[in-house]
C-alpha cells in the first residue's frame, strides 16, 4: 500500500471519460470491480460512483506496476494514471458507456487492500437484506444503490431551488422539543440539566412552522428530519425526512397549486417527461366508496360496488344480518378473473382475513360452468341481481365482503390492489397523481370511547360543518388534503386553525380540557392573542416520493442508513444499553420487566 500524494489527485471520474478524452493523460481513483489476467495482458475494471473505466496493462507497462496489477483483487482502492486510448476493433464493450476506451496505465498505486466482500458489489443484488444492511457501507457501493442516493440528493436540490424561486424561506426548526400528547409515540430524550424532564424528538415541525407564520415569515420551507415511535412497514421508518412547507394568507387552492408546480418541476428536470397539471381531486367519501381507501391506486379499475340493497332481504344470513346490523356488503368484479384457480381464490380469502374480514364470498363465472361460495344460499333472481350490479359477466370473478364498513373498506381496498398485482393489471409506466380532500376531521376510537383528530388537532373544519362540532363530530369535514401517487400517500396537509376560540373548541372535542391544553400548548394559545394570519401547509414524505419516482417498493433502498422492522440498525447494532455513568447523570434507573 502506498501513500496518497498531492500528485495523485483525480482529474476525471471514471464514468465521465469518453472518446473525446482519447490522447489525454488522466488520473482516476476508485475500487477494483474485477481483475482479468490474460498472461501478457491484465485488465482491471475501476469503479467509482459515476461508472467503470477499463485499465490496461501490457508488455509496455513497467514490471513493478504489472506485478501490482497482477496482485490486485476485488475492492482494492486504486490510483491509476495513464493515457486514454481506443480499445481497438473487436474489443469495444457496447454494454458499457465507457466501453469504447481504456486507460493505458503507466502510474499505479494500491491505496488500500480489501478482503473478499461477503457479497458481490453488483447491480440488483439478490443477497439477503440482513447481510446487505449489516454491511451497509458495502451495499452502498453497488451502482444501483448509489444511483438511488444520488437521485434523492437531486430531488432535494430541485425542491430547494423551486421553493426558493417561489418566495419560500428555508428555516430550521428545533429537534429537541416539548413532548406532545397527540399522534404517534414520541422518542424521548432525557435532560441532564433538568433531572426528570424530557425533550421529544419532533414527529414533524408542525407547531414551529405555524409559529413562523405568526412571526411574519409567510412562506417557509425545510427539508426536515422527523421521528415517530411507531410500528414499521415497507414505507415507514422511525426517522424520516419531510419536504415541509407552510404558507400564510393562503387557502387550499393556493397550497395545492404551488405543490403541483413543484411536482411538475420534478418531472421536467428529474424524470424528463411531461406531466399534466392540475391533478384530479376526489373527496375522501368518494375515494372510500369507489376504492375502499383514502390513497387509491387509480392505474386500474376494480372499483367497489355496494350490493347491500340487493341482499338485505335475501336468505343468506351472512349478507342480510350484516346489512341489518348497520354494516354493508360490497364487492369488486375482476374481468377475466375466472381463470384463477380455487387455490388462488382460497389464498385471497386468507388475505382479506388479515384486514379483519371474517371471510370472502366469491362467484366464478367460468366458461365451463359457474361456481360460487354463496349462490346456493340465494335465489336465482337474487344471484342475478347481485351479478348484474357487480357487472360480472362471462369469464369474470366477483369477490364480496360483508362486515362493518371499516372492515369492508380496508379489506376490499387492499384486495383490489393485490388482485391487480397478481393478474398484471398495473401499468408501471403510469404516474397517476390524485388529491384527496374533505377528510373527516375526527375519528372515533371505540376502545377509548372518544374522538381523536384524523390528521392533527390544529386542522380547520370546513365552514359549512362548524355547527356540527359539538353535536355531531363524526360528520365534520376537515380542510385537509393528501396527495397520492399510484396508491401511496406522498404528502399531506391542511388549513390550520388560527383563532383561540376555534382551537379551544377543537381541544374540548378531543377531550383536552383547558388546564391540559395550557400545560401542553400554552405557548401556542398565548401566541393567538397577538394576531395570527390564516395559514396552511403541506409536507411531502421525501423517502416515499423518491421511492415512487424510482419505482422502488422498499424505502430502505433510498435511505443511506435505514432501520429494520424492529427499529434497529444492523450495522452499528443500535439501539444499545446506556452507559451506567451516563444513566446516573441523567437520573435514569432502568427496570426491565420480563
Amino acid at each position: 500500500m502506498e501513500v496518497f500524494e498531492k500528485s495523485d489527485k483525480r482529474t476525471h471520474y471514471c464514468g465521465t471519460l469518453s472518446a473525446a478524452n482519447i490522447g489525454e493523460r488522466v488520473c482516476v481513483l476508485g475500487w477494483c470491480q474485477r481483475q482479468r489476467d490474460l498472461g501478457s495482458l491484465i485488465f482491471i475494471d475501476l469503479r467509482d460512483r459515476t461508472g467503470i473505466i477499463q485499465l490496461a496493462f501490457d508488455e509496455n507497462t513497467d514490471k513493478d506496476i504489472f506485478r501490482l496489477a497482477f496482485n490486485t483483487r476485488s475492492e482494492f482502492v486504486l490510483c491509476a494514471k495513464g493515457v486514454v486510448r481506443h480499445r481497438g476493433e473487436g474489443a469495444v464493450n457496447e454494454n458499457l458507456p465507457t466501453g469504447e476506451i481504456e486507460v493505458a496505465v503507466d502510474g499505479f498505486k494500491v491505496l488500500s487492500e480489501a478482503q473478499t466482500p461477503p457479497f458481490p458489489i453488483v447491480e440488483n443484488s439478490d443477497t439477503n437484506s440482513e447481510i446487505r444492511l449489516t454491511h451497509r457501507y458495502l451495499d452502498l457501493r453497488r451502482p444501483d444503490m448509489q444511483r438511488n442516493i444520488m437521485a434523492r440528493s437531486e430531488i432535494s436540490n430541485i425542491a430547494r431551488n423551486y421553493f426558493r424561486e417561489n418566495g419560500f424561506i428555508d428555516i430550521e426548526t428545533p429537534c429537541l422539543i416539548k413532548p406532545s400528547p397527540e399522534g404517534a409515540r414520541d422518542y424521548l430524550v432525557p435532560s441532564r440539566v433538568h433531572p426528570g424532564c424530557f425533550y421529544a424528538l419532533p414527529q414533524s415541525p408542525q407547531l414551529y412552522k405555524q409559529l413562523l407564520m405568526y412571526s411574519g415569515f409567510d412562506r417557509y420551507i425545510q427539508i426536515a428530519r422527523c421521528f415517530r415511535d411507531e410500528d414499521l412497514r415497507a414505507d415507514r421508518q422511525p426517522e424520516f425526512t419531510q419536504i415541509d412547507l407552510e404558507m400564510s394568507f393562503a387557502d387550499e387552492d393556493d397550497i395545492i397549486s404551488v405543490n403541483e408546480g413543484f411536482i411538475k418541476r420534478l418531472f421536467d428536470e428529474f424524470m424528463h417527461q411531461p406531466l399534466e397539471v392540475p391533478f384530479k381531486r376526489m373527496t375522501w367519501h368518494e375515494a372510500m366508496e369507489r376504492f375502499g381507501s383514502d390513497k387509491p391506486d387509480t392505474r386500474f379499475a376494480l372499483e367497489l360496488c355496494n350490493i347491500s340493497d340487493e341482499v338485505r332481504s335475501c336468505g343468506f344470513g351472512v349478507f342480510a344480518n350484516c346489512v341489518a346490523a348497520g354494516g354493508s356488503v360490497r364487492g369488486i368484479n375482476v374481468p377475466g378473473g375466472a381463470k384463477m384457480s380455487r387455490k388462488e381464490i382460497d389464498s385471497l380469502v386468507e388475505f382479506v382475513k388479515t384486514y379483519g374480514a371474517k371471510g370472502l364470498a366469491w362467484y366464478k363465472n367460468a366458461p365451463e360452468g359457474a361456481s360460487s361460495s354463496f349462490a346456493k344460499f340465494l335465489t336465482e333472481d337474487e344471484t342475478a341481481a347481485v351479478l348484474k350490479k357487480l357487472g360480472c359477466g362471462a369469464g369474470d370473478l366477483a369477490l364480496i365482503v360483508a362486515d362493518k364498513n371499516k372492515v369492508v373498506f380496508d379489506s376490499l381496498g387492499a384486495l383490489r390492489c393485490e388482485v391487480a398485482k397478481r393478474l398484471g393489471m398495473i401499468d408501471r409506466s403510469k404516474f397517476n397523481f390524485l388529491w384527496i380532500t374533505e377528510f373527516p376531521l375526527f375519528e372515533y376510537d371505540e376502545e377509548e370511547g372518544r374522538y381523536y383528530a384524523m390528521h392533527h388537532p390544529f386542522t380547520m373544519p370546513m365552514e359549512e360543518d362548524m355547527d356540527k362540532i359539538d353535536t355531531d363530530p363524526g360528520a365534520v369535514r376537515a380542510r385537509a388534503y393528501d396527495i397520492v401517487l399510484n396508491g401511496t400517500e406522498i404528502g399531506g396537509g391542511s388549513i390550520r386553525i388560527h383563532t383561540t376560540e376555534r382551537q379551544k373548541q377543537m381541544f374540548h372535542t378531543l377531550g383536552i380540557d383547558d388546564e391540559t391544553a395550557n400545560e401542553k400548548f400554552g405557548y401556542l394559545l398565548e401566541a393567538f392573542k397577538y394576531g395570527v394570519p390564516p395559514h396552511g401547509g403541506l409536507a411531502f414524505g421525501l423517502d416515499r416520493l423518491v421511492a415512487e419516482l424510482l419505482g422502488i417498493d422498499d424505502i430502505r433502498d433510498v435511505i443511506a442508513f435505514p432501520k429494520v422492522q424492529n427499529a434497529s440498525e444492523l450495522m452499528s447494532k443500535c439501539p444499545a444499553p446506556g452507559d451506567p455513568k451516563a444513566l446516573e447523570e441523567l437520573c435514569i434507573k432502568v427496570d426491565l420487566h420480563e
